[in-house]
């Protein structure tokens, strides 16, 4: 599963309003540029995209294909999300750097001069508003 694929592909509003349609029901190209009001060439080149990602499959019946959305890539991409919402914050141990050399929080030799955003690298996010 290539996420990033994924993400670009879900990233764009026509595609996720595919995505949703087709995860009601089966469309054909015809009838999805009928639901969101695009022509048949659009509709095909956002599908191209949304298969290339593997979110997507075609079946052929008679003269037409029929799209579904691959739920096990969803669900996957789901779990790897969730997981990610899940880390657990750590307190940020500094290490040597030139912008904040400190070693422990309380024996920055820059304390109170650091900006927000090196205070909170540095000191953690509990420490970057006022030292």
């Amino acid at each position: 599963m290539d996420k990033k694929k994924i993400l670009k592909a879900m990233a764009d509003e026509t595609r996720m309003k595919i995505v949703r349609l087709l995860l009601r029901h089966n469309y054909c190209v015809r009838a999805l540029a009928q639901e969101l009001n695009l022509s048949e060439a659009a509709i095909s080149q956002h599908l191209k995209v949304l298969r290339e990602a593997g979110l997507l499959v075609g079946e052929k019946r008679g003269y037409f294909m029929h799209y579904t959305v691959e739920r096990p890539v969803l669900h996957q991409l789901a779990q790897e999300i969730k997981a990610l919402a899940d880390m657990d914050e750590e307190t940020c141990r500094p290490q040597k750097r030139d912008d904040c050399p400190a070693h422990e929080k309380h024996d920055c030799p820059k304390k109170g001069k650091c900006s927000d955003e090196v205070k909170a690298f540095c000191h953690g996010a509990d420490h970057s508003k006022g030292e």
